[in-house]
């Protein structure tokens, strides 16, 4: 499981020239699926006068990471998959990279078209701000009050971000931690209690 991640911070843009055509590449940080499309329409919407609007993303989910490339157009294997190159070469995450290509007059070749697509998205990757940003999941946990003292010190062990704790019929406590660390915290958390805990991972 991966607790931090790079990822850019905020949007950028760069332009090159190949022969005449245009390669304009947009960056942007990206959280969901659904965050690509609005990204992508409002792509669409400003450079909607473009030859071609190639793009590649990463995104890290609780399911592993989800990767797409598109041509848009283009020679197979020409535009996306040299601009997703980029953005692993750089170890990025939650990163949609689109590059719109104004034609120029002159066909670059299929190699051409590699090159070019690959530096635009370079270029506009060197000139974001990558930070890195750490996972966290959200535990609720359900347990008898008699074990709370056994639970707070696991708790104090892992050093978990505890969010809210209440004490009813049962104690229950909200936390986050990062996900490589819920099957062993989780683990334990049954040997405290004498496997009478429940929990449930929100988001």
């Amino acid at each position: 499981m991966i607790d931090s991640f790079r990822t850019l911070k905020e949007p950028s843009t760069a332009q090159i020239k190949r022969k005449k055509s245009r390669f304009i590449a947009l960056c942007y940080p990206v959280s969901s699926p659904e965050a690509v499309e609005r990204k992508l329409s409002a792509a669409r919407r400003s450079y909607h006068d473009a030859t071609h609007r190639c793009y590649a993303y990463r995104l890290l989910t609780d399911n592993g990471e989800l990767v797409h490339t598109e041509d848009a157009g283009e020679p197979a294997g020409s535009a996306g998959g040299p601009i997703l190159q980029q953005v692993e070469k750089e170890e990025l995450y939650d990163t949609l990279v689109v590059v719109a290509r104004y034609f120029g007059g002159t066909k670059l070749g299929f190699g051409g078209l590699i090159r070019a697509y690959s530096d635009a998205a370079a270029e506009g990757i060197a000139r974001a701000k990558i930070v890195e940003k750490k996972r966290q999941k959200r535990l609720s946990l359900s347990f008898p009050t008699e074990a709370g003292s056994s639970v707070m010190s696991l708790i104090h062990r892992y050093s978990a971000r505890v969010e809210d704790v209440r004490y009813e019929d049962k104690a229950y406590i909200m936390l986050s931690l990062p996900p490589s660390r819920i099957e062993s915290f989780t683990r334990e958390l049954q040997e405290a209690t004498g496997a009478r805990a429940c929990w449930e991972e929100k988001r």
